[in-house]
């Protein structure tokens, strides 16, 4: 059976090895030859992602191959200490995304043959809309941590005009999209995958744990390391190959160890109370966004929408919380939890991992051999 699942294995990494050979040439997306100059380019601390892989504590082991190892993890791009990365040492492939700014790419290090994704901004745009901070922020948060539910920054280039960073590749992309396909998911498909690759026997390959509870740990993390991400959304998770959570996205996130904040941020139907009272806000406003998330995984839509923002605004602040019929108690229990009101009345994110619901669908499922 072991020979079967790294079949799967090696025929997704020849498909994608394809799709890197028809790459875009460098060329196209970098116009100048010269040597990457520091004009309009965010500040950057020099302990940020400019060196991130050479402070890896795996960075001095062996290059990794662009393969998964026998638990589903990947490795990292290996960078010679002090090395500052150029496009020259990508093979560029198929577009993976396009955003506001600019676009992501398949990618794979030429040296070490480790596939990765770029994502590819440009600086007028950055600059147009003001936001340097925020992708100064972004890379100097998510460069420093280390979590398996949390997207890997591995360092970051720019030139004249374009920032690139490069990204671990999530290959089953948005968790939005397997959202969107099923409009909803059934609660124990909440818990879990929507879908593992279509060429595998499920009964054998490793089943991911769950989606709550992953997001819950990485949250947990974060808040541990005092850093609070504030727009938790589909749009925002990623899956890998294996069907584990990675949290992406820190443009609206924040490094708080002693400040509470004010500013308003991140999607309008998960705002909590607080920030749409514009009221101080801390890291609990993760877990109402935890909640929020939670209910449209079960119910295919934010549980305050509608028709007009204000009506939104104010369904938020009353905690307007409708439930379906089809919605377990048990879910019930755990959203009303994680959507009070006052921050201090939410349940705690070990206690989350705790909850009933979670455990609940948690026994449901063959255990994976994960540590």
């Amino acid at each position: 059976m072991m020979a079967k699942i790294q079949q799967v294995k090696d025929m997704r990494l020849d498909k994608e090895n394809r799709a890197i050979k028809t790459h875009v040439p460098a060329a196209k997306l970098n116009p100048t030859s010269k040597v990457p100059g520091t004009s309009g380019v965010p500040v950057l601390p020099a302990s940020t992602a400019q060196t991130a892989a050479s402070q890896d504590p795996r960075a001095d082991k062996s290059a990794a191959p662009a393969t998964f190892g026998e638990d589903g993890r990947e490795d990292q791009p290996q960078a010679t200490k002090g090395k500052r990365w150029t496009l020259q040492d990508f093979d560029i492939g198929r577009p993976l995304g396009r955003g506001k700014f600019g676009s992501v790419y398949l990618a794979r290090e030429k040296k070490t043959k480790f596939v990765v994704a770029i994502k590819v901004l440009f600086k007028s745009q950055l600059q147009q809309a003001q936001v340097e901070h925020q992708l100064r922020r972004e890379i100097e948060i998510q460069s420093h941590l280390r979590h398996p539910n949390i997207l890997r920054l591995y360092g970051y280039f720019y030139d004249s005009t374009r920032i690139y960073l490069i990204l671990e590749y999530a290959p089953r992309g948005e968790l939005f999209k397997e959202l969107q396909k099923a409009t909803k998911f059934p609660e124990q498909r909440a818990a879990t995958v929507s879908q593992l690759p279509p060429t595998c026997d499920h009964t054998h390959w490793p089943h991911p744990p769950q989606y709550v509870a992953q997001l819950a740990d990485a949250l947990h993390y974060c808040h541990s390391k005092k850093v609070i991400h504030r727009d938790i959304k589909p749009e925002n998770l990623l899956v890998n190959l294996r069907g584990d959570l990675k949290v992406s996205d820190f443009g609206w996130s924040v490094h708080a160890p002693s400040s509470r904040r004010t500013t308003m941020c991140g999607t309008l139907d998960y705002l909590p109370p607080e920030m749409v009272e514009s009221k101080q806000h801390d890291e609990r406003v993760d877990i109402w966004g935890l909640g929020v998330l939670c209910y449209e995984f079960l119910v295919g839509s934010p549980p305050f929408e509608s028709s007009t923002q204000r009506e939104t605004y104010n369904r938020i602040c009353k905690v307007d919380l409708r439930f379906p019929s089809h919605v377990s108690e048990g879910a019930r229990d755990l959203i009303s939890k994680l959507l009070q009101k006052l921050p201090c009345n939410r349940i705690s994110l070990p206690n989350v991992l705790k909850h009933r619901w979670i455990l609940a669908n948690a026994e449901r499922l063959p255990q994976s051999d994960t540590p």
